[in-house]
């Protein structure tokens, strides 16, 4: 199993996913066991490139000084147009 590294960022308040994904991101959350949710946003290209290849891995999400190591729970998407619209991680 490969692991995957990505930079997130806190998702911006006030923007509704659909306004997140016309600015480039791909709106999602974390979330585990003893932490509470975390609505984030991601490189939409990013993560397109690092899925393609590392559909199972375990991801390395880093957040500022954060880090956290999850595994994709659910992506949905689109696919009359294979357009990402929210991905949920959950810590491995």
């Amino acid at each position: 199993m490969a692991n995957a590294k990505l930079t997130i960022t806190a998702r911006e308040e006030g923007k509704n996913p659909r306004q997140i994904r016309s600015l480039g991101f791909l709106p999602g959350s974390i979330y585990g066991k003893g932490m509470e949710a975390k609505n984030i946003q991601i490189n939409t290209h990013e993560f397109e490139m690092a899925y393609k290849n590392n559909q199972d891995a375990v991801w390395e999400l880093s957040m500022e000084k954060e880090k956290f190591n999850a595994k994709i729970q659910e992506l949905q998407i689109n696919y009359a147009t294979n357009e990402f619209l929210n991905v949920e991680f959950a810590l491995a």
